[in-house]
């Protein structure tokens, strides 16, 4: 494709012009504290994707998981979420230490809607409320204090056109690569087989998941 073919919009009255104002109602569903329904899909959900980005713009986004219950609502305004062992690249926390603002988004399994929030980040390395992070007897050794912001729902439409939760579209797990393959070839590993890195990863897995 040549790149006279391809029209940028530069300008928010360019985007605009393809893409009207909302109804007011979609302004004003953005309340800005925890409530009841947010509490109750927090409470529920197990995954949720982390949006940071460093003091230059440089984004990440990073999935967490835990049981469903582990992040923590302190109050109407204030929401915890423990860190757990990983690659210790520590992305997500060296761009909060640089650029505080975060946002989260949370899913729950079989739900199209989602919960967006977002917020200010504090990394902490102790407090009271990492005793209820406790998760197969391991305590967190970090934790993000988010300070909300904005929250609101996002609506169905990506999850109906995705049809995420439905297993008849998934695809067949052998047609994919194995995260060993991936590794092996991105990582120009020549002394290590996909087979021996998949299943050095299985062992990480089982064993130090907390």
């Amino acid at each position: 494709m040549h790149p006279a073919e391809i029209r940028t919009v530069t300008t928010e009255a360019e985007l605009r012009e393809i893409v009207p104002d909302p109804p007011r109602p979609i302004w004003d569903k953005d309340i800005g504290r925890i409530d009841e329904h947010a509490r109750t899909i927090i409470a529920h959900s197990p995954f949720v994707l982390l949006a940071t980005s460093d003091g230059e713009g440089a984004c990440d986004v990073s999935p967490r998981g835990d049981p469903a219950g582990s992040v923590l609502v302190l109050d109407a305004h204030r929401l915890a979420l423990a860190d757990r062992p990983g690659n210790h690249r520590a992305d997500s926390f060296r761009n909060v230490l640089r650029n505080p603002r975060v946002g989260l988004l949370f899913l729950v399994p079989g739900m199209n809607e989602t919960l967006r929030v977002n917020g200010r980040a504090t990394l902490v390395s102790d407090a009271p409320f990492f005793d209820d992070m406790v998760v197969q007897g391991k305590r967190p050794r970090l934790a993000l204090l988010i300070d909300v912001e904005e929250l609101y729902m996002h609506c169905a439409k990506a999850f109906l056109r995705s049809a995420l939760w439905d297993p008849g579209t998934w695809p067949d797990r052998k047609s994919l690569p194995t995260l060993g393959r991936i590794a092996k070839d991105h990582m120009g590993l020549k002394d290590l087989s996909a087979e021996q890195i998949d299943a050095d990863l299985a062992v990480d897995a089982a064993t130090n998941r907390y």
